[in-house]
């Protein structure tokens, strides 16, 4: 009993007390957000055909379909062509500046109300990856997704370096965008527009901004540390959870898709492959596709493959190895889709969300394999593509301490592993 009770307790210690998995959301937070980004940049000649007022399904066919499913989105607040605009070049800003890893709380919110704003307008836009996009936007808004590799990170080692020193770093931009943010979100408020639909999503971004200013007003105001680190507390178990749920949901993924698969008659006989290799809208690459299309054991194997790889992949995760392999295989699998098919931002949904079941010693060594690339490249170009020359010998004896590494590099290794909690 003993022994059950103190695993309890270390098991309610490990999620209480820090953030599982930094590396893998802040994976998740790069790959969504640079989907969701090439897909807007890639549309943007069409974007008002698709989600604009200038598309087949119109503002008025919108609002009835808005008006039945009680779907949140902001292009409803108005039909104007500048709306349209200012919505749209709001969501390319904030996937870009979630991807950096800049203020992610605030910009995952944004993020989350420009994916579901465009996706309600027009639902019929898509290629399955928009499903797992218009999912996991939500998710995102309740993990801790800037502890490694964002800005965010890198503003908090910084601070703590500068305090160490005795200075004192004050932070103006979180509060004014704070202020800012709170007033566009009680002017909506009080037009009424914002609790037009479900209250999921209004309930969602005030609680966020309060949630935010009790954050603030705690870190500076409380006497104590205990306060702070209750609600430090709530914010783990809170990222925690949205982790479990983005795991649970991609298995859900894979699982519905691999046993739907099954009772299909043309995935029972092994000739389901062959069918949308030969339709001219997922066949990019014809002479590709044919080659794939032509060995018959090769369209058997693909299509027996994949659905004993989504049957087995939830089932797999007890198995650390098993599952890394089978990892690599719906990875590559993804990879394949993209280019044989054309269904580049699906692939990149896909593996995305795969990227949460990744091992944190593979995103280590990766994270630090872009680092050096990055070294090497600035380097190569700090005087027009030639490497820097090396410092002079010092003249006497008196004068080697200190010179040599200014120590550059050993600041590289450490920056953003930093936790980021709720921040402005």
């Amino acid at each position: 009993m003993n022994r059950f009770a103190l695993g309890v307790s270390a098991g309610i210690a490990r999620v209480t007390e820090s953030a599982l998995g930094p590396y893998q959301t802040a994976v998740i937070r790069i790959g969504f957000s640079g989907t969701w980004l090439l897909f807007l940049l890639r549309e943007f000649p069409h974007r008002e055909e698709m989600y604009g007022p200038d598309g087949p399904w119109s503002w008025g066919l919108a609002q009835q379909l808005v008006s039945d499913n009680g779907a949140f989105t902001a292009l409803m607040w108005s039909d104007g062509r500048f709306w349209f605009e200012a919505v749209y070049a709001l969501t390319v800003l904030t996937s870009v500046l979630l991807l950096l890893g800049w203020r992610t709380r605030t910009m995952s919110v944004l993020f989350m109300v420009g994916v579901l704003s465009l996706q309600n307008r027009s639902i019929f836009m898509g290629d399955g990856g928009d499903n797992v996009l218009h999912l996991m936007c939500i998710y995102l808004v309740f993990t801790r997704c800037g502890q490694v590799w964002s800005l965010d990170a890198r503003r908090a080692r910084l601070g703590r370096e500068a305090r160490a020193r005795g200075e004192h770093v004050p932070d103006r931009v979180g509060p004014a965008l704070w202020g800012v943010l709170g007033l566009a979100l009680a002017a909506v408020s009080l037009s009424g527009r914002l609790f037009d639909g479900e209250e999921f999503v209004p309930l969602l971004l005030w609680t966020v901004w309060l949630a935010q200013a009790l954050w603030w007003l705690i870190g500076r105001r409380a006497k104590t540390r205990e306060p702070r680190i209750l609600l430090d507390l709530v914010a783990n178990i809170v990222h925690n959870g949205a982790l479990l749920v983005i795991m649970a949901e991609a298995c859900l993924i894979y699982a519905t898709a691999g046993w739907y698969k099954v009772q299909g008659s043309r995935w029972q006989d092994g000739t389901a492959v062959y069918y949308p290799l030969h339709l001219d809208y997922f066949s990019p690459w014809p002479a590709l596709a044919d080659a794939l299309a032509a060995s018959g054991t090769m369209v058997m194997l693909v299509t027996y493959g994949t659905v004993a790889a989504q049957v087995a992949f939830p089932f797999t995760l007890f198995n650390r190895r098993v599952k890394n392999v089978l990892l690599a295989v719906m990875i590559f699998e993804h990879a394949a889709i993209a280019v044989i098919l054309g269904l580049p931002f699906f692939s990149l949904a896909m593996i995305a969300a795969d990227a949460v079941f990744l091992p944190t010693s593979f995103l280590r060594r990766l994270g630090g394999w872009a680092a050096r690339a990055r070294g090497r490249l600035l380097a190569g170009t700090g005087t027009g593509g030639t490497p820097l020359p090396k410092p002079r010998a010092p003249e006497s004896a008196g004068n080697t301490a200190g010179a040599g590494d200014p120590g550059g590099a050993k600041d590289a290794g450490g920056a953003g592993d930093a936790p980021v909690g709720f921040r402005a």
